[in-house]
């Protein structure tokens, strides 16, 4: 991999996965993984934060092979920019079970937004966080360019901090589209529950326009190795908000994490100590991202 001074590489997962301690059920999905590498093929942008571990489509077939993931959604991750081709040669390699999640310019034709869509896509990110990530100048170009996905039925999809964006319901309500959050709502458990970024986002949910991805606990946690038990109250929060608007994603390879890193299984684990009704995992994994992911 590429390593320069000013753009850190990071460590890869473990390697050993162990089985999740409950019974996973048919078709359930991984929303949030991603595919890195080789570098030589699919080069990295000069602009990202960080240079990820090679990370290829067979390891990540394996790894849902140990869980028990039947279905997954790639997502572009900012080291990309806006070349989605690594995550979409990956995808077109078993669309009935693979959807993705790609990143754009404002320069994207809709000849192209099809074409991926008749390939698998369903959604545009928006990374406002990580350096690389966010090729539109504001938040306005944003929602003006939301209106050409709703033709598709796409939807947008924001990392960003909920604690920290100003105004949170009120802008997510001018976004043409149903609305993502990535790593439930990505804000630092220390702030708590009833933060009123993270009260607006609960509101969102509530309100059946947005949806959360249950992904990345180590990134909100206070904790350097898991258990994250400080992670419970926010995940017990937003899936007793709106069980229909929660999704779960092992956010594989776990890019630009440095602290101890976990175990997929325990991840994938996770879902239990947030709820222990059959029903609602049950949606959080099969109905919900069926629901908003079209498969």
């Amino acid at each position: 991999m590429t390593q320069t001074n000013d753009i850190p590489a990071c460590p890869g997962p473990v390697a050993d996965t162990r089985k999740p301690g409950f019974a996973v059920q048919a078709l359930a999905c991984d929303v949030h993984t991603h595919v890195f590498g080789p570098e030589r093929l699919y080069p990295y942008s000069p602009r990202r934060g960080y240079t990820p571990p090679d990370a290829s489509l067979a390891a990540m077939e394996r790894l849902h092979g140990v869980l028990g993931i039947e279905r997954c959604v790639l997502t572009q991750p900012s080291v990309y920019g806006t070349d989605n081709r690594a995550m979409m040669d990956a995808m077109a390699t078993a669309p009935d079970k693979y959807r993705a999640i790609v990143a754009v310019g404002g320069d994207v034709t809709d000849r192209q937004l099809q074409d991926w869509h008749d390939a698998g896509a369903r959604g545009v990110r928006f990374n406002l966080v990580d350096k690389g990530g966010m090729p539109f100048d504001s938040f306005d170009q944003v929602v003006a360019f939301s209106e050409r996905l709703v033709p598709l039925g796409w939807h947008v999809e924001f990392l960003l901090h909920v604690d920290a964006f100003d105004d949170l319901a009120r802008q997510m309500a001018r976004v043409k589209t149903d609305v993502v959050f990535g790593h439930l709502g990505y804000m630092k458990t220390s702030r708590g529950v009833e933060n009123p970024g993270f009260q607006d986002f609960l509101s969102l949910l509530r309100d059946g326009k947005c949806w959360s991805k249950m992904t990345g606990a180590y990134r909100v946690t206070e904790r350097d190795a898991p258990p994250y038990d400080d992670v419970v109250p926010l995940a017990q929060a937003i899936i007793g908000a709106a069980p229909d608007q929660v999704l779960w994603g092992s956010d594989w390879p776990h890019p630009w994490h440095y602290r101890t890193m976990p175990n997929d299984g325990y991840l994938l684990d996770q879902i239990s100590d947030w709820t222990d009704d059959p029903d609602t995992i049950h949606k959080i994994l099969v109905d919900n991202p069926a629901r908003l992911y079209g498969f």
